[in-house]
This record gives C-alpha cells, structure tokens and sequence, in this order.
C-alpha cells in the first residue's frame, strides 16, 4: 500500500481561515512537506495544533530533489501533507512536480480545499467572473514582460496576476501600455489581513498610485479585452491604412497590420487604399 499525497490550502492573511480538515491533517500527517518550515511552525502554534509528524523543506530551489525523495516516502507507505506558504500547492508555488511524478506512479492524490489568493480577488475586483484566466507572476525582464503581454492583449477573460510589491509600478505601467491605460483593472494588497486595500481603476491610474510604492502580498485583476470591430467596407478598410502612416507607420506595413487584424487578405486591403486616392 502506497501512502496518500495531501494538498492542503493554507490560509492567506487570517490563521482562522484554516479548515478543520487543515488542522487535523496538519496534526496527523507523517510527514508535511512545507514552503518555509518556519512559518509552518508559525502557523500550527497560531492553530494550537501540535505536528507530530516529521517536517520536511519543499521550496522552490530544491523541489526536484525533494520531490523525488517525497515520492520514496509515498511509495514506502507514508502520507505526504505538502503546504505551502499561502494559499494552494502547485498554484505559483512548490507541489506541480510532486502531483505530476505521484500520478504516474499511481500514487493517490488528494486536496484539501480552501483559502485562495486568486478567487478572492476575482470576486473583490468588481470585473466579469463568469471567464477568467490565471497567469501567475509576469516575467521580470521588460522585454519578456512586454511579449507575454502582447499574447494576452486580445483576451477577452478577466485575468489574474501575482505580483512582487517592489515590481508592482512596472507591471501596471507595462500592463498599461500593453492594453490601455483605461482598460478597467484592481489591485487587491493584503488580501483577508488587518489592512486588505483593494483600489479599482484604469491600469494607468492604479499605475500612478502605485509609483509611490506599496507594501504587502499583491493579486491584480484585469478586464479582458473588449469585443474587436472587424472592417470590412474597402472605404473603413482605406480610412485604417491612412490612419496608421498619419501616425509614422509606412504605407505597406499599415497595410499588412490591417489586414492581418481584420482577417481579410492584403490584395484586398491594398485595392481599397487605392480606390479611396
């Protein structure tokens, strides 16, 4: 008999959001595999819980190699309770590879919901909830930054974004650029905490706020992209051209950009400008 592997949401702000699963799996596992054994510590002795079992790091920079001696230990018979920080294991945090090599071991694999940073600011964040798309922390880089967004300026579900404090400017100045400074957008700080803030506005407002500089645990929401009008009269079609080389674009780039964003061919686009001189 192989042991389980147990998934267990940890609260984000308040210890008291932990569930009465949390404490008692907390309490009786084996073995807890934790993000930061500190904290884990921190947050037993907050729940007046007592972890008999033994404790175990499982972070970022040694996850493949605990994960596999993790697996010996499921394999051997011996449950595996993985916690996390904040929030769900596997979500921008340590636990993917861990559930990727139990299931192909055939090692059961369970979840004990709970807390999560992104459905709570979703729902706080006042924009659609009926679509929504995670996409974690954008890249540090600028340049990387820039194209991820790029894939992302035509997505019409709302979005959900981890973000460092220290990088919060430049994510929401890029995000900005990228889609708009009024594209509708919140920035949830300190979600369930003494001082949770949520601030709701165009990406180019929350941007001038947070250049001052914000504290704490932050999660961004942003409005997916609005419905896009497709040209198909020649004289729309000619009127785009001349728009975009008004703005310094040449005649012939103008042209295959609005072909190519509205879906129709290049001849048909190019016979339209020249009808319209």
């Amino acid at each position: 008999m192989t042991g389980t592997l147990i998934l267990a949401a940890a609260p984000i702000g308040r210890a008291g959001d932990a569930s009465p699963r949390f404490r008692d799996a907390l309490a009786a596992a084996p073995i807890v595999a934790a993000e930061d054994t500190r904290r884990l510590r921190r947050l037993a002795a907050d729940l007046d819980v007592t972890v008999a079992g033994r404790i175990v790091s499982y972070y970022d920079q040694n996850e493949r190699s605990r994960a596999a001696e993790l697996l010996t230990d499921l394999l051997d018979g011996s449950d595996v309770l993985v916690v996390t920080d904040a929030g769900m294991p596997g979500v921008s945090d340590p636990g993917y590879r861990l559930v990727v090599e139990a299931v192909a071991a055939d090692v059961p694999v369970t979840v004990l919901p709970g807390p999560s940073a992104v459905t709570t600011a979703l729902v706080l964040s006042g924009l659609p909830t009926d679509r929504f798309c995670f996409e974690g922390f954008l890249p540090r880089k600028p340049g990387e930054r820039a194209a991820r967004l790029a894939e992302l300026a035509d997505e019409p579900r709302t979005m959900v974004f981890f973000e460092a404090p220290h990088r919060l400017a430049a994510a929401l100045a890029a995000l900005a650029e990228a889609f708009g400074a009024d594209r509708r957008a919140a920035v949830c700080r300190e979600l369930t905490k003494t001082y949770e803030e949520t601030r709701r506005g165009g990406l180019g407002e929350l941007a001038g706020w947070a250049a001052d500089g914000v504290k704490g645990e932050i999660t961004v929401v942003v409005a997916g992209a609005p419905p896009r009008t497709v040209l198909t009269d020649p004289a729309e079609l000619a009127a785009a051209v001349f728009e975009r080389e008004r703005a310094g674009v040449s005649r012939r780039d103008a042209i295959g950009e609005i072909a190519k964003e509205n879906g129709v061919p290049k001849k048909v686009v190019y016979n339209a400008v020249l009808a319209a001189k």
